[in-house]
């Protein structure tokens, strides 16, 4: 059950949850609150907003997505349905929802549609591999 669970759910959750207020700040201004800052050896000061931080764990969920792709399990399918489904999420709030209309929630809905057609990609690349054909 928890395999056909798309993983890119919990970036769109946290958008949505930063957008209603939940994350501090009240609403979108809070993408831009810094969560990191630190003092480089440069004497450079670098800091990771709240937006920057969705985008990287996008990213790291991206992979762990990726890698289940490449199992054979029986809930794959399910899960490409899903994230398929996640993704038409994605963009469906990032026509119609005047505060999804962000380059962090639109970096997020591409992030999303790599991992659909991605997860997709992989899938039918290890199927084919599985065949075996006897001779």
């Amino acid at each position: 059950m928890f395999n056909a669970v798309p993983l890119m759910i919990i970036p769109f959750i946290l958008y949505n949850m930063s957008m209603l207020g939940l994350m501090g700040g009240g609403g979108l201004p809070s993408l831009q609150n810094d969560v990191i800052v630190l003092s480089m050896i440069s004497g450079a000061m670098w800091s990771m907003s709240l937006g920057d931080l969705f985008i990287v764990i996008a990213l790291a969920v991206l992979f762990f997505e990726i890698l289940r792709a490449t199992r054979n399990a029986g809930g794959s399918l399910a899960n490409h349905m899903l994230s398929m489904l996640v993704f038409i999420a994605f963009l469906v709030e990032f026509l119609l929802v005047q505060d999804a209309a962000t380059q962090v929630f639109f970096i997020l809905m591409t992030i999303a549609l790599i991992d659909v057609i991605g997860g997709f990609a992989v899938s039918i690349r290890t199927a084919g591999r599985d065949v075996s054909i006897g001779l």
